[in-house]
């Protein structure tokens, strides 16, 4: 962040004073400021704001342009990782015009980069926050020895999103927003860390309600079972040598693309029971595996909404239970004989079928039964099935993230939306902003969207959800919907069970 240039401001109703720095944002839409690159901490502390008044210099800091992202690990695409920086610890907010301290708009906190000016164009009663945190090995490298905080620290990504929220508890009342209502929001591995700040202990209280879509059900391993990651790591960096705070300090010290190389190298590399950087157990914010924390209750009271896409999984292949196993390295063959059973071929249209539902649902789509389940039971929640293909992926099918191009008004394509398409997208985001206004998304939905109801209903023995897709073509998209409600299938409930009682080995 550096303080503004000789440019002219146009406009003091874009500025926001924080008390400690003012920023200047950009009138993106004519209801609608956005203020980019906000600094959030000084990892791993909060952020030094007396520091940031002094660089500033009584100038108004210059918020307009997005920040640089954290580094990137490779996707498996045949891309490189490593681009980006360390200095990523921004946030950016999207508030109303003319939103000021007192206002108290809800506030709606997303843990990744999309542009959500669209969101407060629709409804310019939320502050939305989308904050930037460390990935890969820059975010969870872990090994035992950072028991010792003098080698290291666990999860210290998930820890930037923490120090993120705190930042929203004390300052997003300048922005005009309410720190006392705020709704976390995730897509995939968003959602799973929405979930692990579910089930994560602060003695705190950062968000009253939580949104988690196609939660990434990752294994959560402990330090131990990551050493020979780090091991792999350390000496395709150049760093494997010495002990293990040698290889620590030589890891400190080593360029950015020489830490991506590895870290993509890990990737890849088969022989590795674990060969990605995930949250760990560390036993202080993260106690045991997700889901075994929810179904024993130990998870903030909030309300919830969760879901997933109709085809949801993340991997290829044909064999699934050897794709299970390497998914989830602690699945026992007992365990595996009993995944056979529960997804018999007989019960599916074909082969490919059969691999994407065995592998969809312990990887994501049974965050919706076991999650939905455990909330419905002791506070409220509401759950979905997103069934709209993403126009641009050239398939029928609803795969992974197909929601993000719907909500996000087409981003990343040249691709228009047309009149249906914009109509759906309003209906979602009006679904959801109702959610973070209210704790309910019937109270603000649009007037041609079908009530929501909870995923369990009184006086029902089956239980409810959404189904997501924009009306035909041939209707009035103005006044017709799409979305309807739907019983979830017994077979599928039942084979969630299964996956449920799999939650300790799986790890997730």
């Amino acid at each position: 962040m550096i303080p503004r240039s000789c440019r002219e401001v146009k406009s003091t109703r874009y500025i926001v004073d924080t008390g400690y720095a003012q920023y200047q944002g950009n009138r993106s839409f004519e209801n609608t400021v956005a203020y980019l690159g906000i600094p959030y901490a000084e990892p791993p502390l909060p952020l030094d704001t007396t520091r940031v008044s002094e660089e500033a210099g009584g100038q108004v800091v210059d918020a307009t342009e997005y920040p640089n992202f954290c580094v990137q690990g490779s996707i498996g695409e045949g891309d490189a990782g490593g681009a980006g920086t360390e200095d990523c610890l921004k946030l950016n907010v999207y508030a109303p015009f003319g939103a000021k301290t007192g206002d108290k708009r809800y506030v709606f906190g997303n843990p990744a980069n999309w542009p959500f000016d669209g969101w407060i164009h629709q409804s310019p009663n939320v502050v939305v926050v989308s904050v930037y945190y460390r990935l890969d090995s820059f975010g969870f490298l872990a090994l035992p020895e950072f028991s010792d905080p003098a080698n290291g620290d666990f999860n210290v990504g998930f820890q930037d999103q923490i120090q993120a929220l705190r930042w929203v508890k004390s300052h997003i009342v300048s922005f005009g927003g309410d720190p006392d209502k705020v709704t976390i929001n995730g897509q995939s591995a968003g959602a799973g860390s929405v979930e692990l700040h579910l089930i994560t202990d602060l003695g705190e209280s950062l968000f009253s309600g939580a949104i988690a879509q196609s939660v990434y059900r990752t294994p959560t391993p402990t330090p131990e079972q990551q050493e020979p990651l780090f091991a792999f790591y350390a000496e395709a960096a150049g760093c494997g040598d010495g002990s293990v705070s040698e290889q620590l300090r030589c890891l400190r010290n080593a360029s950015i693309s020489a830490l991506a190389r590895a870290q993509d190298a890990a990737a890849s590399n088969a022989t590795l029971a674990y060969n990605a950087f995930h949250p760990v157990v560390d036993g202080k914010l993260i106690t045991d595996a997700p889901s075994s924390l929810i179904l024993q209750g130990k998870f903030a009271k909030v309300p919830l909404i969760v879901g997933s896409t109709s085809n949801e999984t993340l991997f290829g292949g044909t064999n699934f239970t050897e794709t299970l196993q390497l998914a989830f390295p602690q699945l026992t063959q007992t365990d595996l004989e009993g995944f056979v059973q529960e997804y018999p071929l007989s019960e599916f249209d074909s082969p490919s079928q059969q691999f994407q539902v065995a592998t969809g649902e312990s990887i994501l789509i049974c965050a919706r039964e076991i999650m939905g389940g455990a909330f419905a039971n002791r506070t409220k929640a509401w759950t979905y099935r997103y069934n709209q293909p993403n126009p641009t992926s050239g398939t029928t099918a609803v795969e992974h993230a197909a929601e993000n191009w719907m909500m996000f008004n087409g981003t990343g394509t040249f691709t228009a939306m047309t009149p249906v398409e914009q109509a759906f997208a309003a209906e979602l985001i009006a679904y959801w902003l109702s959610f973070v206004r209210s704790g309910d998304p019937n109270t603000f939905k649009l007037e041609r969207s079908p009530s929501w109801d909870g995923y369990f209903t009184t006086g029902k023995s089956l239980k409810e959800r959404i189904v997501l897709q924009q009306a035909g073509d041939n209707e009035n998209p103005t006044t017709e919907s799409g979305n309807f409600i739907e019983m979830e299938p017994v077979v599928e409930s039942g084979r969630c069970a299964f996956v449920a009682t799999k939650a300790e080995h799986e790890q997730n």
